[in-house]
C-alpha cells in the first residue's frame, strides 16, 4: 500500500510491539474482555466488523463491511470534528484478530491506531489499543496534554464497550 496519502512515516508500524517513531506520543491501553473461545470470537467480530466504533457512540462512516487494508473510515467526534483514517493492516489468526487505521489529509492529529483481540495460553482474551500519535491541526496543538487524556479515555472506552458485546449472550465468561 502505497503511504502517500498518510500524513506521517512509518505507515504499518502499529504492527510492532511498543514502536513509537521520533517526536509521537505513545499509547498502549490493555482490557481484559473475559475468557474462552466464544469471547474471542465475538470480541474479534465486534472489531473486524466495526460494531465496537458504532457502538462508542461516535461517527463512524465506511462502505465496507468489515476492516480490510486501504478501506477509508471516517470518524466524526461531537459532530463536528471530522477524522478521516485508512486502515492500513489486518489480521486474523487462531488467537488474534484486528486492525490499524492511519491519518489521513484533515484528521486533527497524524499517526496511527490500532485495535487488536487477542487470546493467551490460559484463555484470557484481551483487547490492546496502540498508537503513536502527534497533533496535525491548531485545535490539536492547543488541547496540549488534554488531547492525550482524551485518546487514553478514548481506549479506555473501546475496552469497556468491547467486554459488553464480547461476553453479550454468554452466561460464563
Amino acid at each position: 500500500m502505497s503511504s502517500a496519502d498518510f500524513t506521517y512515516d512509518h505507515v504499518g508500524a502499529t504492527r510492532e510491539p511498543g514502536f513509537c517513531p521520533p517526536g509521537f506520543h505513545p499509547l498502549h491501553f490493555r482490557t481484559r474482555l473475559g475468557e474462552g473461545e466464544a469471547v474471542f470470537r465475538q470480541g474479534s467480530e465486534a472489531v473486524l466488523t466495526w460494531e465496537l466504533h458504532r457502538a462508542l457512540g461516535v461517527g463512524f462512516d465506511t462502505s465496507a463491511d468489515r476492516a480490510a487494508p486501504g478501506v477509508d473510515v471516517t470518524v466524526t467526534l461531537a459532530g463536528v470534528i471530522r477524522a478521516p483514517c485508512r486502515v492500513v493492516w489486518t489480521v486474523e489468526e487462531y488467537r488474534k484478530a484486528g486492525w490499524a487505521y492511519g491519518t489521513l489529509p484533515g484528521h486533527p492529529e497524524c499517526g496511527e491506531e490500532s485495535f487488536v483481540v487477542d487470546r493467551t495460553g490460559d484463555g484470557t482474551v484481551w483487547l490492546t489499543v496502540s498508537a503513536f500519535s502527534r497533533p496535525a491541526r491548531w485545535y490539536a496543538r492547543a488541547a496540549g496534554p488534554a488531547a492525550r487524556g482524551l485518546q487514553q479515555a478514548y481506549a479506555r472506552r473501546c475496552g469497556t464497550v468491547l467486554r459488553r458485546l464480547a461476553t453479550k449472550g454468554l452466561k460464563e465468561f
